[in-house]
Order: C-alpha cells, then sequence, then structure tokens
C-alpha cells in the first residue's frame, strides 16, 4: 500500500475515532431518568377554613337562603333529619332564639353536613343580619344554641369635599358612603347648617370610621369621629363625645365646647308635611262646624314610617284609647313632656329611657283618624302647648368639670382634622392661593 492509501486510512480512522467518541460523550451527557419520586406530584393538604368558630373542612357545608313560607323543620327534613328530631332541637334552642316566630325569608342560612352517603346535617347557622349569627348545634346528643357576632375590624379614614351641587353628589363622585350625609346633616349639624341651601364653594373634612365584618365585607359607616364644615365662609367644626358613660349619651360639641344639637328635634318623623296645626279655636264641619280645639301638630306619613323621640326622656306611657289610638309619652325632664299618637305599632315599654332620635313606634291610623298621621303633642309645665312657637332649650351643654376634659380630648383630633389637605382639583381657583397660605402656616407651626 502507498503512503497516499495509508494517510487516507488513518483519516477514515480518525474521523471513525471523533464519531465513537462523541457518541460515548452524548451517552454520557444524557440527563439520567427521573426518580420516581421526582415525578410524582406533590398533594397539597387543603388549609383549614374557619367560620362561625367550626372547621369547616370537617363538614359538608351547603348555604342556602330561606325561602317564602319555608320553615325550619322543612329545610332540615330535606337534609335527612326526622320530625320527632326536628321537634326536639326546636324546643331546646326555643329559649336562645325561637325558630318558628324569627326565621325570615330571604335571610341566609348554613347547614353543616356529615361527611357521609346521606350528608346528614348537624348544625344550622343563620344570619338576620351581615354580623350577626345563631348556632343551632345538634351533632351530638346535646343540642345547644347560641348567639354571636362574626369578627369586626374598624377602619379609621379621612374625606374631604367641596360642593358644586349638593353634599350627596360630592360624596357618590368621590366613591364615599351616602350615609356620611346623613350622619352630617341629620346627627350634627341639623341645627347649625341648613343642607338644603348649602352654597357652591361650601367645604368639609371628615374624620370617620368605616366597619368591616370578617375583614373583608363593607358594612358602612360606623360613626363620625369629628368634622369641620365651612359653609359661607363661616367654619363649624364638630367633634363627637360621650357626656354620659351610664346611659351612653353621645353628642356633637363645637371646639368651644358648645352643643350642636337642641333640645327637641323638630319633628318625630322625617320627610313628612304638616296637615294639621296646633289650633285652640278649629271648626270641624264633620262636627257641624262647630269649635274642636287641637292641641296636637298633625304630620302625614305612610303607614309604618318610623316615629323618633324628639328628646332624651324615659317612658311613662305606652297604652290604647279610642280615641287616640296606640301611643306613646315621654317625659323629658320636670318641665316637658311630648305624646305621639294613632300609632300601627309601639316599640316601647312604660320605664325605658329613650335618647333624641330613638325609634319608639310607627306611622298608622288607630284611634280617631282620618288618615295615616303621627299627631305629636307638646306639655310645657302640665299644659299642653304650641312646640312651634315655644323658645325652646338648647340641648344640654357640657359640665364645668367634663369642660376641660372635653377641651384636651379634642385637642389632638382637631390638629389632625385642620391638617387634613383638599385636594387640589376639588378646591375652586379663587380659594387656591389661601388654601396654600394655611398649608404653609400649619407646616410652620408644625416645625416650629
Amino acid at each position: 500500500m502507498d503512503r497516499r492509501g495509508i494517510s487516507t486510512l488513518g483519516t477514515r480512522c480518525l474521523i471513525a475515532l471523533v464519531v465513537i467518541s462523541g457518541f460515548f460523550t452524548a451517552c454520557k451527557n444524557e440527563e439520567k431518568p427521573p426518580k420516581v419520586e421526582d415525578v410524582v406530584a406533590k398533594i397539597e393538604k387543603p388549609k383549614d377554613v374557619f367560620e362561625f368558630g367550626f372547621k369547616l373542612n370537617d363538614f359538608v357545608v351547603k348555604r342556602d337562603t330561606v325561602q317564602k313560607n319555608e320553615s325550619f323543620g322543612q329545610i332540615l327534613e330535606r337534609n335527612n333529619v326526622g320530625y320527632p328530631r326536628i321537634f326536639n332541637i326546636a324546643q331546646k334552642a326555643k329559649d336562645t332564639f325561637d325558630i318558628a316566630r324569627f326565621l325570615q325569608a330571604g335571610k341566609p342560612y348554613t347547614l353543616l353536613c356529615a361527611k357521609d352517603s346521606l350528608e346528614t346535617a348537624q348544625c344550622f347557622i343563620y344570619q338576620p343580619n351581615l354580623e350577626d349569627y345563631v348556632v343551632i348545634n345538634f351533632k351530638d346528643s346535646i343540642i345547644s344554641a347560641y348567639k354571636s357576632k362574626k369578627p369586626i375590624k374598624y377602619v379609621e379614614k379621612t374625606a374631604t369635599g367641596v360642593i358644586n351641587d349638593n353634599i350627596s353628589v360630592t360624596l357618590d363622585e368621590k366613591g364615599l358612603s351616602p350615609r356620611l350625609a346623613y350622619i352630617m346633616a341629620d346627627d350634627i349639624y341639623a341645627w347649625t347648617i341648613d343642607f338644603r341651601r348649602l352654597q357652591p364653594g361650601d367645604r368639609f373634612k371628615v374624620i370617620y370610621t368605616d366597619k368591616y365584618i370578617d375583614d373583608t365585607i363593607y358594612a358602612g359607616v360606623a360613626q363620625v369621629k369629628a368634622a369641620y364644615f365651612e359653609h359661607n365662609k363661616e367654619p363649624f367644626y364638630a367633634f363627637r363625645f360621650k357626656t354620659d358613660t351610664v346611659k351612653g349619651i353621645v353628642d356633637y360639641f363645637s371646639d368651644e365646647a358648645k352643643n350642636l344639637r337642641r333640645a327637641f328635634l323638630k319633628a318625630p318623623v322625617k320627610f313628612s308635611r304638616i296637615s294639621s296645626r296646633y289650633n285652640l279655636r278649629r271648626r270641624i264641619a264633620y262636627y257641624g262646624n262647630r269649635i274642636r280645639p287641637h292641641k296636637g301638630t298633625d304630620f302625614a306619613a305612610p303607614v309604618g314610617t318610623p316615629i323618633m323621640a324628639t328628646a332624651n326622656g324615659t317612658v311613662i306611657k305606652s297604652s290604647y284609647t279610642s280615641g287616640n289610638g296606640k301611643y306613646v309619652k315621654i317625659r323629658h325632664n320636670a318641665t316637658y313632656e311630648t305624646q305621639y299618637l294613632h300609632m300601627s305599632k309601639r316599640l316601647v315599654k312604660v320605664g325605658q329611657f329613650v335618647k333624641q332620635g330613638d325609634i319608639i313606634g310607627r306611622v298608622g291610623m288607630t284611634g280617631n283618624t282620618g288618615g295615616p298621621h303621627v299627631c305629636y303633642r307638646f306639655w310645657k309645665n302640665g299644659r299642653q302647648v304650641d312646640p312651634f312657637k315655644q323658645k325652646l332649650p338648647e340641648a344640654k351643654p357640657i359640665s364645668d368639670s367634663l369642660k376641660v376634659k372635653f377641651l384636651d380630648f379634642i385637642k389632638p383630633i382637631k390638629q389632625e382634622l385642620d391638617s387634613i389637605p383638599y385636594e387640589v382639583s376639588e378646591v375652586p381657583e379663587n380659594m387656591r392661593v389661601a388654601e396654600n397660605d394655611t398649608l404653609a402656616a400649619n407646616l410652620m407651626t408644625y416645625n416650629q
């Protein structure tokens, strides 16, 4: 074999060695087959879920709402509980919650059922509202029933606004609860600001508390802690303060410790009209046009409209007569008493203390009346008078002993309220310079 042949053979051998070497290298580098434990998916244990004080993972959970004319017995029978046991459960639970009387259509309930083929109900949980619930536990031979509340979280927030139309529109545009408008208009400034006559450019700041159930369910505005309202360029501060810890009386006071309320509300019902005024010489055609004194003020309103106590006091009568119908009478102090006639339903008892604005009954047509209304009667020193012609007192002021405590209490709250800036977009152009000056002054005070 000549040199050329030997050379060619050598080249071919070299190529073959490279190919074989590459093959073994590839085999060597090839990943090893995965172990069995690596390919088996990891099964995560379900997270424990708790509600109403129960670990829901231990049950088959069924949620529904009470249907019209549906009974507690029908609900349990449908979930494999026999009638003798249903009767026993209802009797045992009656002292805590009368299921037959208070189960309402449309309200939600939860059944905790056994994890077996029948899924037999073992616990019934009824929610009359978002916050409260009633538990009837009949899993074991011992039947228990009790009332409880869901966890509540309160979150303090602030809000500002400038009025262009009315306060409800302003709050709606900012995505705030309309209840804020109600509290400011009816609870805080009812006697100092007429919210039907707000002016463009009027503005407000408010510190309030929102309520959440189970951390996530919004349950509305719980209370307003403090507010500032500038109406016709006049400032009105309001601070919430408890003046009586025993009776739980809470009121709103100005930064000078003056009560923002009057002793009496103007009317015992909202959104009503006066259909007949106090008139000692009223003539009635039905009685032959003879004079029949009318010693009350009639407020016309639909049947069922809530009737409010116009001032704090103690119920001294909650009764019925053929003329008055169902009525309530309240003694407010040694001087004043009020009476509310023709109710469809009385909601208070004799001896009960009520606060201004509490619902004491509902408008009706009982007794001697030609239409749905409440006849509001007002006594001063034992004599019936026209409340609209009386110089009624202001609400009880803060006592001298509480005044110092109040002023110390509101000091940091007022500083917080004053430091809340308005959004530039909501402040009119002609007010922005003044706003900036105020902000600068606040910063200077803070830095000092």
